[in-house]
């Protein structure tokens, strides 16, 4: 068994069942073999079974309906250990979140990114402090170069609320950076620019600038 025949059973499964939903569940009950395999060899970097790995592999109609077990509330805890597991592995990649350089760098940019989603999602505050730090970069980036999503320039608190609801909400889209930028990009359509203005811009009349303006206004009483 491999993964390459964990991918080819499962979907071949997937299109002559056709389910609504597929899961760890669903998986267990139609492909004993392939579940073994899977709990066997996919981990992720701190034991736990890597679902995301086999939900890539799926065909994507069935990415789609890849719907993980409901997770329980879990209390918050702070690990480093877990954190390191993590970064150690993807240390000298960390760019990718400042400048990737092609589709290479990008897909590492979703492992590391996914992979610190999990943790978050178990409770870890280390890891959503670290992913919201690294994603900023990337957003960042958007906000320089993408018009549309320039808007947020200014709203760091609107910013953080929707960098942690994506954490908190995602389960498989494929990309949990693709995922964000699609969500600020929609919440983006209610956002009024802020506009800002030097003292050195010129008046609307083209005669002097702004701070003349002001220095003119001084020593005006108000009646």
């Amino acid at each position: 068994m491999s993964l390459d025949r964990v991918a080819s059973t499962l979907n071949a499964l997937l299109s002559r069942i056709r389910p609504k939903i597929v899961n760890s569940s669903w998986i267990l009950r139609h492909a004993p073999s392939c579940y073994r395999f899977i709990r066997k060899w996919l981990r992720t970097e701190i034991g736990n079974i890597d679902w995301d790995q086999v939900a890539s592999v799926l065909d994507p109609v069935y990415q789609r309906r890849w719907k993980p077990r409901r997770r329980t509330k879990s209390a918050a805890y702070a690990s480093a250990d877990e954190l390191k597991l993590i970064l150690n592995r993807y240390q000298p990649k960390l760019y990718v979140f400042i400048s990737p350089m092609d589709a290479h760098d990008r897909r590492i940019r979703d492992t590391i990114s996914i992979a610190l989603v999990r943790v978050a999602q178990k409770g870890n505050v280390l890891a959503w402090r670290k992913l919201a730090e690294l994603v900023r970069h990337t957003i960042e980036n958007w906000i320089e170069n993408h018009p549309f999503l320039s808007r947020w320039r200014g709203y760091e608190e609107e910013l953080r609320r929707h960098i942690e609801g994506c954490i908190r909400r995602y389960r498989y889209t494929g990309s949990f950076i693709r995922y964000l930028y699609k969500t600020l990009e929609y919440a983006a359509r209610g956002v009024r620019p802020l506009v800002a203005y030097s003292l050195n811009d010129p008046l609307p009349s083209g005669k002097g600038c702004r701070l003349d303006l002001i220095a003119d206004t001084r020593g005006l009483s108000v009646v």
